[in-house]
């Protein structure tokens, strides 16, 4: 096997209408002889084992008995992987190159690169903003205002700009994720705490304390839906963001960032639910009470 042998990891959970776009791409651009792909299934409803087992033999299939999440569902399949390296690709991606000869070449001449995240683009070719700064108080508010000018096509076009060469940055999205495989094995993967969002960045702020670099690269380009999954429950979802939100500040931010936090989400959620009664918005209030 070879030295540059990756592991593409996908974790799917009722992705049927997206599934078979993603994974002909990958069988059309991705060359069998020095990377696998791997796809962990958790416990979908819809037709989705169905449609890999049938129209994509060769590809690893790994069914889990109820959904994990997306931490756990990728350090399933990496679990299983043969690669020096993995690439967590999310299956609303569509590849339309091989991108894998730079990400390996980036990551094997340069030791303390940890982390390569690609640039992603709408299926119409825009340029998606896929990095962030850390996570913090601080740093959220920066990120806000980010993603709120990524809206406006003059700032967006300003943001593309500044990013047209490859650069160090603080996170990349877990949709396109390039991470040695050791490195993972060695922080012990994802954190499984986080079911979903803030878990790509928890394993960057991880990968950076241990003194590697996280890079993002526009040299290579994957077209990314984003939001799918997230579309189909966007109250529960909701939810999930904030649960795994306060997790992360537990975990990584100072108790001033915890409590300013804490009295946002309060008096945000508090102003949406008596606004518009709504049980979600009412489980977030209790989150800020009995979260520990």
């Amino acid at each position: 096997m070879s030295s540059n042998f990756v592991s593409i990891i996908l974790v799917n959970f009722n992705g049927e209408d997206v599934l078979v776009d993603c994974l002909s791409s990958l069988e059309k651009f991705v060359p069998k002889h020095n990377s696998e792909i791997i796809v962990v299934d958790n416990n979908s409803q819809d037709n989705s084992i169905n449609i890999i087992e049938s129209k994509f033999p060769d590809i690893r299939l790994i069914k889990l008995p109820q959904n994990l999440g997306f931490g756990a569902g990728n350090n399933a399949g990496a679990k299983e992987a043969k690669g020096n390296f993995l690439f967590l690709l999310n299956t609303d991606t569509i590849v339309t190159n091989n991108f894998l000869p730079h990400l390996l070449e980036l990551m094997s001449s340069n030791s303390d690169v940890g982390i390569i995240g690609p640039k992603l683009v709408f299926p119409d070719g825009k340029f998606q903003v896929s990095f962030s700064p850390e996570i913090s108080f601080t740093g959220e508010i920066k990120a806000k205002k980010m993603h709120k000018n990524s809206y406006d096509e003059n700032k967006l076009y300003l943001i593309e700009k500044d990013f047209q060469s490859i650069k160090v940055v603080d996170i990349v999205v877990g949709a396109a994720f390039f991470i040695r495989k050791d490195l993972f094995d060695l922080l012990g993967g994802f954190d499984e705490r986080f079911f979903m969002y803030f878990e790509e960045s928890d394993l960057c702020k991880r990968v950076r304390d241990l003194g590697y670099q996280v890079l993002y690269t526009p040299h290579v380009s994957i077209i990314h839906l984003r939001g799918h999954s997230v579309k189909k429950s966007a109250d529960k979802m909701s939810l999930e963001y904030r649960r795994s939100q306060i997790y992360y500040y537990h975990k990584h931010c100072q108790s001033w960032e915890i409590l300013c936090l804490k009295i946002y989400l309060l008096f945000k959620f508090l102003y949406e639910y008596l606004k518009s009664p709504n049980f979600y918005n009412l489980e977030i209030i209790k989150l800020v009470f009995v979260y520990k």
